[in-house]
């Protein structure tokens, strides 16, 4: 194990982000990053550039909005089309139905179990391709401008992250950078309601169904309650916990990052489940988390990443703008 590999929490390298960072060591993290995603397409990152206030801020006034009256929360809807993700979705609204290819299948996992969590997403203001749907003035002063300043804080950190993964390729630090300049990001508040352990294990309900990221990069923030699984890709079907690392930032490599590394990045298939232990009378408790979806520019047609192919190895795949991609993946799966 590298200096920098901390740990292994279930087959998930933890990594110390410092020496990228400050520039002690940048190669070694660089390598220690983009051999987790290979191996899981997963990493926790600690010492990392967001700071820890700024993170438990979001997390305070996450649960704020999430305990606004329904009706106030409704009065920024999350709109009817799966290609605009803003705003408001209340519980059951939302299901994750990837992996499901035959529609009469993919109809009854609709109404068979719905994904009980809410959500409230937005992105940067000047997205001409998904406007931002706020609260109205009043409602819950400085919502609007702490979840902003938070998506950039971590537009920032996710810069970070790509120098990481360019010089993990034997790339130049900026090369990825050239590719997330606007951003076309999505940050997304989640609550789990408590729902009860039995309902869960009948799969009555669910959190949310197994799936894959779309984008190119997901950054996650979780509470301490834990829920969070992924599937062993030597094993799949077979799911292992993911759980809550103290001062950690999950990393994950979404859909389009691992064709556009002709897969030799894992984009793993992950959910949420009940977390083990946590029960209380039979309920477990509420769960909150804040994931940031990161995609490379919309208006960007990308190829496969230098060395990842030969001719040995040819290209899997042929170039394609982000937003194509995305949007496709998008309505599908709303």
């Amino acid at each position: 194990m590298s200096d920098v590999t901390l740990s292994t929490t279930n087959g998930i390298k933890v990594v110390d982000f410092r020496p990228f960072v400050d520039g002690t060591n940048k190669q070694a993290v660089a390598d220690a990053i983009l051999n987790s995603f290979k191996d899981t397409g997963f990493v926790y990152l600690i010492n990392h550039p967001v700071p820890k206030e700024k993170i438990e801020e979001m997390f305070v006034l996450s649960k704020k909005f999430f305990d606004l009256s329904m009706e106030k929360k409704q009065l920024a809807p999350h709109p009817p089309s799966g290609t605009h993700h803003r705003g408001y979705s209340a519980p059951g609204v939302e299901k994750i139905s990837q992996h499901i290819y035959d529609m009469d299948e993919l109809a009854k996992n609709r109404i068979k179990a719905p994904d009980v969590k809410e959500s409230f997403e937005c992105g940067r203001e000047e997205d001409e391709n998904m406007p931002n749907i706020w609260l109205p003035d009043g409602i819950l002063p400085g919502f609007k401008e702490t979840c902003l300043d938070f998506f950039w804080l971590l537009y920032e950190a996710e810069l970070t992250i790509w120098g990481a993964m360019a010089l993990g390729f034997k790339l130049p630090e900026d090369y990825f950078k050239a590719y997330h300049t606007k951003p076309d990001n999505q940050l997304r508040l989640l609550h789990y309601p408590s729902v009860t352990a039995e309902d869960l294990a009948k799969e009555t309900i669910t959190r949310i169904g197994a799936h894959s990221d779309f984008g190119s990069m997901t950054l996650l923030m979780q509470d301490d309650v834990g829920g969070l699984e992924i599937e062993n890709p030597q094993k799949p079907g077979t799911f292992t916990p993911a759980p809550y690392v103290e001062g950690a930032i999950m990393v994950n490599a979404g859909d389009f990052l691992a064709r556009w590394s002709n897969d030799t990045i894992r984009s793993t298939i992950h959910r949420v489940r009940a977390p083990s232990g946590k029960f209380v009378e039979g309920m477990i408790p509420d769960r909150y988390s804040i994931p940031y979806f990161s995609s490379a520019d919309f208006d960007t047609v990308v190829d496969c990443i230098p060395g990842t192919w030969s001719e040995e190895n040819p290209k899997k795949y042929e170039p394609i703008s982000a937003k194509d991609y995305v949007m496709q993946r998008l309505a599908a799966s709303y």
